[in-house]
């Protein structure tokens, strides 16, 4: 029921704020395709390819192909107010290979701790510094060992779809940001 719940957040948070697949190629360059990013995160993840690549196929079937995508971890934990930290490295293919951080402050009835392997994927991506802001969203988890979900967060026209892989207990949904830094820091706003 909570896994509904949850998805059911996410794709209202999708088409309350959608961005329209003609804008989705952004300026930055080449896109990636829809095999690529499954053939990358299923190496990443490792065992749950499947609802992985069903993810990456809703995101790519409403915002179009990303122009660059994130992997890394992050962990979070909440008690009504949350925080989420985490590190990974931005991949596009004219600018390379970038390393990112993020945290962000949550909101909300959630309740746990969490720690996951994130794949983001980005849209819109015109220049490298626009990575660097806040992005606010809906999150939702409702698991008690692990589990997979997606969210969209956003800043102006660029579009971030985290899909996370984690293990941990955590229950609700909250309304939070995450704000992308080039250096690390303990302050989540």
């Amino acid at each position: 029921m909570f896994k509904r719940f949850a998805l059911v957040l996410a794709v209202l948070t999708a088409i309350l704020f959608p961005v329209p697949a003609a804008f989705a190629q952004g300026s930055l360059g080449d896109t990636y395709s829809g095999e690529e990013l499954v053939n990358t995160g299923s190496a990443f993840f490792g065992s749950v390819a499947q609802g992985l690549a069903s993810l990456i196929e809703r995101s790519v079937s409403q915002f179009g192909l990303p122009n660059g995508y994130i992997l890394g971890e992050d962990a979070g934990g909440a008690l009504f107010a949350g925080a989420r930290y985490g590190q990974g490295t931005l991949y596009t293919r004219n600018a390379g290979e970038i390393p990112v951080f993020w945290q962000g402050p949550s909101l909300g009835f959630d309740v746990g701790g969490d720690g996951s392997k994130s794949m983001m994927l980005v849209y819109n991506l015109s220049q490298i510094q626009e990575i660097y802001g806040r992005f606010a969203g809906v999150d939702g988890s409702a698991y008690i060992i692990g589990g997979l979900g997606m969210t969209v967060i956003k800043n102006r026209n660029i579009v971030l779809v985290p899909i996370r892989s984690g293990v941990g207990a955590r229950l609700g949904f909250n309304v939070g940001y995450l704000k992308f830094t080039q250096e690390p820091t303990w302050n989540p706003f």
